[in-house]
């Protein structure tokens, strides 16, 4: 339970704000229970899209849903299923960062030794360099420039977060396509066998993937495919 808030602390940290205490003109770094409870429903509530926008949980997902189409079974595993292990591996890639953020902002804050508003900033730092640590130089510069900023950054703490995820975003897809295009290729020679086969012994109206379905699912339980795939996904982001 912890994990997942301090995944909401991180996740608010992306655009951090402050709250003053309701009856009183002094205003306060320490936000009421009302108010607390508010950020806690509201960030409840877009959490599925920040995941998908600042989390491994795109590029794991693109590349199960690659393999699936490559092995010519487009209904298993169901997607319920990939999306369930899709979210299991990213909570074990992105244990470090959840635990950073418990560490620095969520652990402290619930010790009240430091302020929401301090919370929200420190919550903000293993969460970004998670994220520039998997996003391409080129893309965060094509951001930068869209962005139109008044001062070009010169270093990553001048990069806005609303920059950054974008760039991240980007670069996550490229990644995911790129490892789903080597995943295709072993498949891809297969079906291109069985089809010449086929072709050369005058057998052009039985269906190829049918005949090469079988020889791809034993390819792929002989390299023990699925803790291949998973070991490959986990490798493939940079958490150093």
């Amino acid at each position: 339970m912890k994990k997942v808030l301090s995944l909401i602390i991180v996740t608010s940290a992306a655009f951090p704000s402050s709250a003053s205490a309701a009856g009183s003109v002094t205003v306060t770094d320490q936000p009421t229970t009302p108010v607390q409870l508010l950020v806690l429903f509201l960030f409840l509530a877009v959490i599925p899209g920040l995941v998908f926008a600042m989390t491994a949980f795109p590029r794991i997902l693109i590349v199960l849903s690659f393999v699936r189409q490559a092995l010519g079974t487009p209904s298993t595993p169901p997607t319920q299923v990939l999306v369930g292990i899709a979210l299991f591996l990213t909570l074990f890639v992105m244990t470090p960062t959840v635990n950073a953020v418990k560490d620095e902002a969520f652990q402290p804050y619930l010790d009240k030794k430091i302020s929401f508003t301090t919370a929200l900033n420190q919550a903000q730092q293993p969460i970004r360099k998670f994220m520039f640590a998997q996003t391409r130089p080129s893309d965060l510069a094509l951001f930068v420039k869209l962005s139109k900023p008044k001062k070009i950054p010169t270093t990553k703490e001048q990069v806005p977060t609303t920059v950054l995820i974008p760039a991240f975003i980007t670069s996550e897809l490229q990644t995911a396509f790129q490892i789903g295009f080597m995943l295709f290729l072993p498949f891809l020679v297969i079906d291109l066998v069985v089809a010449s086969t086929l072709l050369s012994v005058g057998m052009m109206m039985l269906p190829p993937p049918l005949i090469s379905l079988p020889f791809k699912l034993l390819l792929f339980v002989l390299v023990d495919g699925w803790a291949l795939l998973f070991q490959s996904i986990v490798n493939s982001f940079n958490t150093s």
